[in-house]
């Protein structure tokens, strides 16, 4: 199965974000636990980040 790219992908992981972002991963699950947070998809039990989203929110802050 081919890898790919950060960059490409729809939805990431927590680690995956963390390295995309330069946020730290108890941070990134912080952000998550926030009520209704814009970025956060639900499978099951499992949360992605999805990449889009969560670009848009972190350009919109300005302390996190």
């Amino acid at each position: 199965m081919k890898e790919v790219p950060i960059k490409d992908k729809l939805n990431l992981t927590i680690e995956e974000a963390a390295a995309y972002s330069n946020i730290g991963i108890n941070k990134l699950r912080e952000l998550m636990n926030m009520p209704r947070c814009p970025f956060v998809i639900y499978i099951g039990r499992k949360r992605l980040i999805k990449r889009r989203e969560f670009e848009k929110f972190i350009e919109s802050q300005i302390e996190i």
